[in-house]
């Protein structure tokens, strides 16, 4: 394997193949495989094929600000050509709003950015975290944990309904509680916040699903703008320009028409009672942005309310072009 070097005919490097690479190579080491026909080089952590630009397969592809982005709005296969780093964003499916009425918010998935990420060249699961989904009487559905690789984003917490805790467990970020029981919502988890409680009086407002950057309002039947409101998203630039994602499901309102929002970053509106005196569903998230579904209102006085549908993830996948 030793370097030759010829002042007629030039420089010839060392040679080896596959299984005969050096055993204890140095950054910086290079040679020519001949098992794969290539010069290659030893960059720390494996060795990679010189004069050749990483790229790699699945997903949307685009390119913007000297960027390749790999969007994955459903599961799939990240496959990289060679050794490399990467930026991602996953974000898990949110939890669905509370059923029957005065439903809490559902909790957004949870939200995981980082560079620096190393792959190497094999088959690299994605997986698209589902909303959770609605019901009409009872608590709102857990979302789907969305993976790639080695990094998982668990799913959002459901929205408890009417006088009921959300559910406990381990969830992106926490559902609100049902109006009617004051306990405060479900542990958050490690990458979103907690939900907002219920209110436990005669306005019985949903707590609001907590958010990636901020935990769910508690409810409130008399300030304006506090109204069990969910959770605010985080933003990302990953894809090219500004996006939130992850938001926290607004908490059903009993009490007047003012609407208990949707966190930013897809969160669904509570439902309300409107000036008719009729009770709505909670709205569905917004697809592909983690972000929690909406407590239902109650759609009559027996509590026949359906919680809106959480969002489903998204995982997000860039490096230097």
């Amino acid at each position: 394997m030793a370097i030759i070097i010829d002042g007629d005919n030039g420089i010839t490097n060392a040679t080896w193949t596959t299984g005969g690479r050096p055993a204890s190579p140095a950054a910086g080491q290079r040679g020519y495989n001949s098992t794969l026909n290539r010069m290659e080089v030893y960059i720390g952590t494996g060795w990679v094929a010189m004069g050749e630009r990483f790229s790699g397969k699945g997903g949307t592809i685009t390119t913007g600000g000297g960027y390749t982005i790999h969007t994955f709005t459903s599961s799939g296969i990240f496959i990289p050509n060679q050794l490399g780093s990467v930026e991602y964003l996953v974000v898990g499916g949110g939890g669905a709003g509370g059923g029957s009425y005065r439903g809490g918010g559902g909790g957004a998935g949870g939200f995981r950015t980082a560079t620096g990420f190393d792959v190497i060249p094999q088959k690299l699961t994605v997986t698209i975290g589902a909303g959770g989904t609605a019901s009409q009487y009872n608590n709102g559905g857990t979302g789907g944990s969305s993976v790639f690789s080695s990094i998982t984003s668990l799913g959002g917490g459901g929205g408890g309904k009417y006088n009921t805790v959300a559910p406990s467990g381990s969830y992106g970020s926490g559902g609100g509680t049902g109006g009617g029981n004051s306990t405060a919502g479900a542990s958050s988890g490690t990458y979103g916040n907690d939900g907002g409680n219920g209110v436990n009086s005669d306005g019985q407002v949903g707590g609001g699903g907590g958010g990636a950057s901020a935990a769910g309002k508690n409810g409130n039947d008399s300030t304006a703008g506090l109204r069990g409101d969910g959770g605010a998203g985080t933003s990302s630039a990953i894809n090219g320009s500004a996006t939130t994602y992850a938001g926290g499901g607004g908490g059903g309102n009993y009490t007047d028409g003012n609407v208990t929002v949707g966190g930013a970053g897809g969160g669904g509106a509570g439902g309300i009672r409107d000036a008719s005196n009729a009770y709505l569903n909670g709205a569905a998230a917004t697809a592909n942005t983690g972000g929690g579904g909406g407590g239902s209102s109650g759609s009559d006085d027996n509590g026949n309310g359906t919680g809106g549908a959480g969002g489903s993830g998204i995982v997000i996948i860039r490096y230097l072009t």
